[in-house]
């Protein structure tokens, strides 16, 4: 069925998402895959959310959400959806992101960052 439903979607489709807000297809997400020291979970959302707070002073940021793995507590996957890829780069060039970025950094055993293009959405 997934397949039938991504070649319904054409690029730049716009898909219904959660909220109202709106996607399309080739859409720029940024995402990270961090691994957060022992203990450090908490205080890791908290800055986490410090950090994707400051691209509110960005205009095309749009939503950003923070996954933790039920299997391995410490790590977790983060996305960040954008109208396009210069808003990122220019939230990603600011003091305040490399601020908080190192905060977030600090309690990480690992960081691995990443751009990303939607290519299919399914529902909300």
């Amino acid at each position: 069925m997934e397949a039938t439903l991504a070649r319904a979607l054409p690029p730049g489709h716009d898909a219904r998402q959660e909220g109202g807000a709106m996607t399309k297809i080739g859409q720029p997400f940024t995402c990270g895959i961090w691994t957060v020291r022992d203990g450090s979970e908490e205080e890791f959302v908290t800055r986490w959310t410090a950090l994707v707070g400051s691209a509110d002073a960005f205009p095309g940021a749009e939503s950003f959400r923070l996954i933790q793995d039920r299997q391995d507590p410490h790590r977790f996957i983060s996305f960040g959806a954008w109208d396009d890829w210069g808003s990122a780069d220019g939230w990603r060039a600011s003091d305040a992101f490399r601020d908080r970025m190192s905060a977030c950094r600090e309690l990480c055993e690992d960081f691995r960052p990443g751009d990303s293009t939607l290519r299919v959405a399914i529902g909300t």
